[in-house]
């Protein structure tokens, strides 16, 4: 029995599948991505709880040989023939089910969902080769922060070994914004926000009720809801973080389209 706890990673998956097309605001991502995979050990499988999927009780991919969704619209011919021919993992989605059912959350295992850009568009660059089986996980549409806490602390269970689990959102993500001409104040917004991330999930000296606390509490950052005027792209770190409950090992800033995110690491 696997007594450790998954590695878990949240990463910002960019703009749609910009990163696979050679989009000069997602070079530093894909680098990024590149080094993490070069560095993490090979997973045996990942679970990936994607910001493009929300349900009313968690949802979990079950199907052996899932579809490709292209959920995104209005880009070249090209983005809708992207290939990404990985393996479902059902046993992977039973214990999922299990934990999760364990802990008092609600749970329906899908055959019949396929995997969304946020998960194929990341790892067709972290894992091109795309040997490692996937199970997706979907968000609750309540975007309860401390309900998806809860999920990550049920994961924590799961007996499977090698098991890297990802959290597929975005740590700015105000769709608009990147449509706009940038200021000294949006860029010193962008910028603050990215700092209050950044302490609260890396900062030892933070107790972790505090944290806790602070990640529950996230529209109180500074201008946490320009960066987030909707969060379903920053929950998927809550998941993440709900896993071990404490700072993270490694945390990586970069610049996407333009705008301050990151990575972290646990």
């Amino acid at each position: 029995m696997n007594t450790q706890k998954p590695r878990v990673l949240f990463l910002s998956h960019g703009g749609g599948p910009l990163p696979v097309l050679g989009d000069e605001g997602h070079l530093e991502m894909v680098e990024k991505l590149k080094d993490l995979a070069l560095k993490l050990p090979k997973p045996s499988a990942i679970l990936l709880i994607s910001a493009h999927w929300e349900d009313e009780l968690v949802c979990i991919t079950s199907a052996r040989h899932p579809s490709l969704i292209y959920d995104y619209y209005g880009f070249p011919k090209e983005s809708y023939d992207i290939k990404y021919p990985c393996n479902g993992e059902p046993s992977l989605a039973r214990e999922v089910d299990r934990v999760l059912t364990n802990a008092g959350i609600e749970t329906e295992l899908n055959e019949d969902h396929g995997f969304d850009h946020g998960l194929f568009i990341p790892l067709k660059i972290m894992y091109p080769e795309a040997d490692i089986p996937c199970v997706e996980i979907s968000l609750l549409n309540t975007l309860d922060p401390l309900e998806h806490i809860n999920i990550g602390s049920a994961l924590a269970d799961i007996n499977y070994d090698n098991l890297l689990i990802i959290g597929s959102g975005f740590s700015f993500h105000n769709m608009r914004a990147f449509f706009v001409k940038d200021t000294a104040e949006t860029i010193s917004m962008n910028e603050q926000f990215e700092q209050w991330l950044s302490d609260t999930c890396s900062n030892k000296d933070l107790s972790d009720t505090v944290r806790t606390d602070r990640l529950v509490k996230w529209e109180s950052a500074p201008y946490a809801r320009y960066c987030h005027p909707r969060e379903e792209h920053l929950l998927p770190l809550h998941v993440c973080y709900g896993v071990h409950q404490s700072y993270c090992n490694e945390y990586v800033e970069l610049n996407i389209m333009n705008k301050k995110s990151s990575f972290y690491l646990w």
